[in-house]
């Protein structure tokens, strides 16, 4: 079972011809954007939206004890059937690793059947909020753990009036990974599935089995992921910007791994820093992305140049500072894909920054 720190841990499937240890690399490697160096310890300030070095040694947040004093919320869980639900109904899975395209090196040619699958749900929700009000809410991928790992960081941040008295949602997948696989489906296709399906089925749940009610308002809307579930935090956001405003994200996988393979995004989540972000007028979006210098290269048989967590985030954050977005980068030296060593020290801090600057739409 995981621990609370490594909650966002996902494993990925690595084939045998795929580099076993990436490379490490540095801050100052060329094409790398232009970074300010941290100490021991030390996070970027709140109102920064600039790319930071942090790392190798690092200093578990105090936030991650618990604070005397502060009101302890309450986790509650429960299971969506596949079965009872109209979007991604039934789910998919893969027979086989897939073969790239002959036709088509962007893609890979995979077999799938259908399945049913369990959803499992955890949701945290804050001491301080009141019956009755409209909640602010985070969205986190890879359920339901988030909802135990994170209560401490949360409980802590809402007493000391750091973030709002936000409800946490942690999501289960629905199984396996990449392309071919029902989690790959929901995280990695550049499209507003995803959100529909959390919209329309999770929310709703989320109301009835947990008696909260959750605002509808954008700006009081977070998603957050590691891996594919970063890339589907920021997918959510661009194609459903009516529904989120706020994203965080850790090694995120802004690389082509959509699958099956759409003309119209015929990079996947490459393309939002080949394309879409560069050609698209600049949406309110809040971005926190990170990345560890040993993350992952190429892990599996495409060799597509668009396999490199690295510089795709590197790219992100270029274009993000090009278009003047609210973001923040961290390249977090001596962490692996999902900088679980890192995480210890920045999670409740970049939690922090993401909601900076919320008021409820009554306080506007």
């Amino acid at each position: 079972m995981l621990k609370p720190l490594m909650a966002f841990f996902i494993p990925v499937l690595v084939c045998s011809n795929a580099l076993a240890q990436p490379p490490a690399r540095k801050f100052d490697d060329p094409g790398a954007p232009s970074f300010k160096v941290l100490k021991e310890g030390e996070n970027p300030p709140l109102d920064a939206y600039d790319n930071f070095v942090i790392g190798p040694n690092y200093v578990p947040a105090p936030e991650r004890k618990k604070v005397k004093g502060a009101p302890e919320g309450k986790v509650e869980q429960f299971v969506i059937d596949s079965k009872e639900t109209k979007l991604f109904n039934p789910g998919i899975a893969r027979n086989e690793f897939g073969k790239v395209d002959p036709s088509n090196p962007k893609t890979l040619i995979v077999e799938t059947h259908p399945i049913d699958y369990q959803r499992k749900i955890g949701v945290y929700i804050p001491a301080q909020l009141k019956e009755g009000a409209e909640a602010p809410f985070m969205v986190v991928h890879d359920g339901p753990g988030q909802a135990n790992g994170y209560k401490t960081i949360l409980d802590n941040l809402i007493h000391q009036k750091r973030i709002p008295p936000i409800v946490l949602i942690s999501i289960g997948n629905g199984g396996g990974d990449a392309q071919g696989h029902e989690r790959g489906k929901e995280y990695d296709n550049m499209n507003g599935d995803y959100a529909e399906y959390i919209e329309t089925e999770v929310l709703p749940r989320v109301e009835k089995n947990c008696g909260v009610k959750l605002t509808k308002d954008p700006e009081g809307r977070a998603a957050m992921g590691n891996s594919s579930g970063g890339s589907a935090a920021l997918i959510m956001a661009w194609f459903r910007n009516d529904l989120y405003h706020r994203v965080l994200t850790t090694s995120g996988t802004f690389v082509n791994q959509a699958w099956p393979f759409d003309p119209k995004y015929p990079d996947g989540a490459w393309g939002f820093h080949e394309t879409i972000l560069p050609d698209s007028a600049k949406k309110p979006i809040r971005l926190f992305i990170s990345v560890g210098d040993a993350d992952l290269l190429n892990p599996n048989v495409m060799r597509d140049g668009m396999h490199d967590w690295v510089e795709a985030n590197h790219r992100m954050a270029k274009v993000l500072k090009t278009k003047d977005y609210e973001y923040l980068y961290l390249f977090c030296r001596g962490a692996h894909h999902s900088v679980g060593n890192a995480q210890q020290q920045f999670l409740p801090h970049a939690i922090e920054w993401v909601w900076k600057g919320y008021a409820p739409e009554a306080d506007k």
